[in-house]
């Protein structure tokens, strides 16, 4: 997932830590695995490096939550990569892959889904988003 919306809450003044970098992969310090379900975008893991040496997760940004946050801050659009890579960019998301899935959110809500296709690549590219250090999008109804 090419996108960051626990940053967003952090920017509204939201409970944010001191995290530390553990590694040049992770600036932030913290990496988040995003569900949508029934149509929500829920933060339902946590994993974070604090300054202090503990390890962060989502009861250390929201305690009391339980088990998954409904991400009601987030208004915007995220990006997840899907097929082989194309074209490979070192920092940040400006890798192009063979598409992208655009989910657009406003207030938590998905509001609209579009799909780009963006070419094919040589049957020896990489294979997916495969930076373990990013966040990560789920889709699953509550029903399951």
């Amino acid at each position: 997932m090419c996108s960051e919306p626990l940053g967003d809450f952090f920017g509204l003044g939201g409970r944010r830590p001191e995290f530390r970098s553990p590694h040049t992969a992770c600036w932030r310090g913290y990496v988040g695995t995003w569900e949508v379900i029934d149509e929500r975008l829920y933060l339902t893991q946590l994993k974070g490096w604090l300054k202090s040496g503990e390890e962060a997760t989502l009861e250390t940004v929201f305690p009391g939550y339980g088990e998954r946050v409904f991400a009601h801050w987030f208004t915007d659009t995220v990006r997840l990569p899907q097929g082989k890579q194309l074209k490979y960019v070192h920092m940040g998301y400006g890798s192009t892959y063979e598409r992208d899935l655009f989910l657009r959110f406003s207030k938590g809500e998905l509001i609209e889904r579009s799909v780009r296709e963006n070419g094919t690549g040589e049957p020896d590219a990489p294979e997916g988003y495969g930076i373990a250090a990013l966040t990560t999008l789920g889709n699953r109804s509550s029903e399951s």
